[in-house]
């Protein structure tokens, strides 16, 4: 059964390096394009396609705005965008794919195979919602998106209590004790919630400092659930100084 494939792009260069790249792939799919967000919305309501590229801004209007309009998110998702770091921090929070431009190959090809792939494991809908969370500038509860076997799971950042690395996973634990294991490194997390008070106290283990109940001075935390971990001997300093900045403020 053929993939249909939506392009919404209102720059016809960045339109025909997409369809360039799809090119080895024309066998198995099917593809339309769209210049703007109206076109698209009428479009897309009547296609339904399996994968959507969107570009962010699109002729004055963005491609949240599209979003918000659809009827339907029964689609694997990919931005493409230009944006800026904090942006592309939201896109990670969301689990939700993107490609900087000028896009390069090899990232779409990663890109393309991981839609391929996620086809009928979509909840998007959801990740949008984190994903516009983390753009939005007023206060809400900031969630995360991991995935799992089943599809994605959506934490509030809040609750997850600390990350635990375990070679090329992490072990997450939330404060109602579950525990969620996630195919990605601990450096990636540190990368992602260090500015939402978490600290890598040791090699292994990332904690949430809003959920420290104590700490000694030779070297030992303890957790509002009881636990003590390790601070590692190069990171006593900084904790001390990070545990100690998080209670002023």
């Amino acid at each position: 059964m053929d993939i249909t494939i939506a392009i919404v792009e209102d720059e016809q260069h960045c339109t025909d390096r997409i369809l360039a790249f799809l090119k080895p792939y024309s066998e198995k799919i099917n593809t339309i394009c769209f210049s703007s967000v109206d076109d698209a919305k009428d479009g897309l309501e009547q296609i339904h396609p399996d994968i959507v590229f969107l570009d962010v801004m699109i002729g004055g209007k963005t491609g949240f705005d599209l979003l918000s309009q659809l009827s339907f998110s029964d689609f694997c998702l990919i931005f493409t965008t230009s944006y800026e770091q904090y942006a592309l921090d939201a896109f990670r929070f969301s689990a939700i794919d993107y490609l900087l431009k000028p896009i390069d190959r090899e990232d779409f090809e990663k890109a393309i195979e991981k839609a391929f792939d996620q086809i009928g494991q979509r909840q998007l809908k959801e990740r949008i919602d984190v994903l516009l969370s983390h753009l939005s500038q007023t206060p809400t509860t900031k969630k995360i998106s991991l995935p799992s076997k089943d599809g994605f799971i959506f934490l509030a950042i809040e609750d997850i209590l600390r990350c635990e690395a375990d070679i090329n996973y992490t072990h997450i634990f939330t404060l109602d004790g579950k525990k969620h294991t996630v195919s990605k490194t601990l450096k990636y997390f540190e990368g992602l919630l260090s500015d939402f008070g978490f600290f890598r106290i040791h090699n292994s283990h990332l904690i949430n400092l809003k959920c420290v109940n104590g700490y000694s001075k030779s070297g030992y935390v303890t957790l509002i659930n009881n636990l003590v971990l390790e601070i590692s001997v190069r990171r006593k300093e900084a904790f001390s100084k990070a545990i100690g900045g998080f209670l002023q403020s």
